[in-house]
């Protein structure tokens, strides 16, 4: 499965949307490959999960971000998980073996995941 990560340096970004770029990873049990690394198209309302669906993108991984956006994942068959910080390699890490617990949305916003699965 396809994992991207809102970047903040070699942190995950807090807010999706506002990020430069995505760290983009394939993972496959506790095999993690870092793929590419995708600039972010810009801040149009609608255009980022067509852009990460465009690349195959399963999950995204962030601090957080606005509901309607986790709708707009969601109805592009990608699930999100908010409430992340610290490194992006810590993320990816805990996220393959199962571990990553989302939080709330650090932006304020009543962000959810589409099922809580975590693709578990």
């Amino acid at each position: 499965m396809k994992v991207a990560v809102a970047m903040e340096g070699n942190n995950v970004s807090a807010h999706f949307g506002h990020c430069a770029s995505y760290a983009v990873f394939n993972v496959n049990g506790l095999d993690i490959v870092r793929e590419e690394d995708l600039i972010s198209p810009g801040h149009e309302p609608g255009r980022l999960p067509v852009f990460l669906s465009e690349h195959n993108v399963d999950f995204v991984i962030a601090g957080g971000m606005g509901p309607r956006a986790v709708e707009l994942f969601c109805s592009n068959g990608i699930e999100v998980i908010l409430g992340i910080s610290g490194s992006i390699d810590s993320a990816i890490s805990e996220f393959a073996k199962g571990n990553l617990v989302a939080g709330e949305s650090m932006c304020h916003h009543d962000g959810s995941e589409c099922d809580g699965s975590h693709g578990e």
